[in-house]
């Protein structure tokens, strides 16, 4: 029996439970819009412009934890999708690309929007510095496999983005139903790997016998969904726990233990606690550069005091940025596991007299510290106040997609998150526009959870035909548009070193100048305020939480810096430091006071 390729793959999908394909059409994947009609288990989400369609896959991908699916054309469509893609690759998150491209038997004879410079039909190729595996069809037979592999390798090891190029003529060619025999009785979960007993020993006993050990933790704990498992490790053994941006909500951000975020945007009493540690158990991060001060030595991680330990699923980043005691490729909830077997062997519970009382003394004299312009009424708003104003009302279960600044940073370092899974930052690629699509796939996963996103209005502006999207699929989402007429954060840092704010301020003869973006929600059909008052605020928000449909807060706010104490080595590229030299402190010590803050 043959069928239409088109058909076998959308059947394919509903086999494997898929909710939804995000997608834009384009004149090579009409045939598989056509398969998707008929579906009744499959739905099509259309976007405006690729690069929502790739984040929203995103946002639906970190909600569920299985591969999303993006559908795109060749050409523009394909390289206006790779932004949301790389994005996904930079913070492990598994998704499946499907892209149209030109006919197979006309590679090279330069059809429409064909790319062919370095080689014959070679467009689908600029994925591959941020996709696990960029494939193309090229025989009808194969396609049944790759399709099978691409949706593993997507899920297992690291998780991340894979492109299956698909040539136009391919999704109309019949194939006989037997080449999907084969990965239809595939079991698709792959078995990740735990810790050897040996080495669970191993790291039981330096976490016992250290002094002042501090687990720090980043986004790999919650892909594990190993949350639980570390909250009973540290709880056992009073062990501080620091985190990364991405390892918000691996444990409360209200525990007893949990110190914070450390680096650029930690606190001199965090990047203190973990720079003079003796033993610092890493689990699923990299090290990576803003959660380690730029990596200077004494700042936030310091090699000659500490010996360090590091799990993650990943095996090229073992090792890479500090040099280790001990390093593992495991899964870390299975590591995890036979870690709290191995210390339950050899200790009873530990107590470290006063640690409690001394994380519970900081979190006190930071938010006391904090409360003068949290409630401070001056308008446009503060960051901090509005933050206040959301925590208070937001549900602790609400999602919260953010965006790039205040909304991300500040989030990071004095919004507190309770549970896990509800907070999605973007991390590694830091993309602006992130958090305005990202909320859409969100809310499609989670429909009986409050999703909205704080953004910057420099990153709500870069694609507003989100509003097109969830007015036309009914996703009842609220956007709070942090205004402060600028791209802040980098306004802010050359402000900082060459006293001006060139390229980086929305102005018109001088006056702050944006569009109206309630207006243009409303011309959307979306509902839409513009806030005008501090107290305003609060009352606008609960309205548009309840609303139960999708809803846009304009608040102007004013463009004040996240508090920083950590370091960021642009800051010694902009303005050099006599003993700085390429990223390496020369001489003396790093002084946090001497590096400038930017929001």
């Amino acid at each position: 029996m043959k069928k239409l390729i088109s058909e076998k793959l959308v059947e394919y999908l509903e086999n494997r439970d898929t909710k939804y394909v995000f997608g834009l059409c384009g004149h090579t994947v009409i045939a598989m819009l056509d398969a998707l009609e008929k579906s009744e288990k499959l739905k099509y989400i259309s976007v405006r412009h690729e690069q929502i369609a790739s984040t929203a896959a995103d946002g639906y991908a970190r909600a569920t934890g299985k591969a999303s699916v993006v559908m795109c054309h060749l050409g523009p469509g394909l390289t206006n999708a790779t932004t949301g893609v790389a994005n996904a690759q930079a913070d492990s998150i598994p998704m499946v690309v499907i892209a149209g491209d030109v006919p197979s038997y006309y590679f090279g004879k330069h059809p429409h929007q064909e790319v062919n410079l370095h080689a014959d039909g070679s467009q689908y190729e600029i994925y591959r510095p941020f996709v696990k595996r960029a494939f193309r069809i090229n025989t009808p037979e194969l396609f049944p496999e790759i399709l099978d592999r691409a949706f593993r390798l997507a899920e297992s090891g690291r998780p991340g983005p894979v492109l299956i190029s698909v040539p136009m003529d391919m999704f109309s060619r019949e194939l006989d139903t037997r080449f999907f025999e084969r990965v239809q009785n595939n079991n698709l979960k792959t078995i990740r790997p735990s810790l050897e007993r040996e080495t669970a020993k191993k790291i039981a006993k330096l976490l016992v016998e250290a002094e002042r050990p501090i687990i720090h933790v980043g986004g790999g704990v919650i892909l594990s969904k190993a949350t639980e498992e570390l909250k009973e490790l540290v709880e056992y053994l009073d062990i501080p726990v620091s985190r990364t941006l991405m390892g918000q909500g691996a444990l409360s951000d209200r525990h007893p233990l949990m110190l914070g975020m450390t680096g650029f945007w930690g606190t001199d009493f965090i990047n203190n606690k973990t720079s003079n540690a003796d033993v610092i158990l890493g689990l699923g991060t990299r090290f990576a550069e803003a959660d380690s001060s730029s990596w200077y030595k004494g700042v936030t991680f310091n090699e000659d005091n500490t010996k360090f330990i590091q799990i993650d699923i990943a095996e090229e980043e073992i090792g890479r940025n500090y040099p280790l005691e001990i390093g593992a490729v495991a899964d870390i909830k299975l590591a995890l596991q036979e870690i709290i077997k191995a210390v339950k062997e050899i200790s009873g519970p530990i107590e470290r007299k006063g640690l409690k009382e001394e994380i519970a003394k900081f979190k006190h004299d930071f938010k006391e510290a904090n409360k003068k312009i949290e409630n401070d009424l001056r308008f446009p708003m503060t960051p901090q106040k509005i933050l206040k104003d959301v925590r208070e009302v937001l549900p602790e279960d609400a999602i919260i997609c953010t965006d790039v600044g205040w909304n991300k940073n500040g989030v990071g370092q004095q919004f507190d998150i309770v549970n896990p899974g509800t907070i999605m930052h973007p991390g590694g690629f830091a993309t602006m526009g992130f958090g305005s699509a990202a909320l859409l796939g969100v809310k499609l996963a989670k429909p009986d959870k409050k999703v909205i996103t704080l953004i910057g209005d420099g990153g709500f502006g870069t694609n507003p035909s989100v509003l097109a999207c969830a007015k036309e699929y009914n996703i009842p989402v609220v956007w709070v548009v942090m205004n402060n007429y600028a791209f802040g954060t980098i306004a802010g840092l050359e402000k900082a070193h060459y006293n001006h704010n060139f390229g980086t301020v929305f102005k018109i003869d001088g006056q702050p100048y944006n569009p109206e973006w309630a207006d243009i929600a409303k011309g959307y059909g979306i509902k839409a305020k513009k806030v005008k008052s501090a107290e305003e605020f609060k009352e606008a928000f609960e309205e548009a939480l309840n609303s139960n449909e999708p809803y846009l807060l304009d608040v102007p706010m004013e463009n004040i810096p996240v508090p920083t104490d950590g370091i960021w080595n642009i800051n010694d590229i902009y303005t050099p430091k006599d003993n700085i030299f390429e990223g390496h402190l020369m001489s003396g010590e790093a002084t946090r006071s001497s590096h400038v803050s930017t929001d």
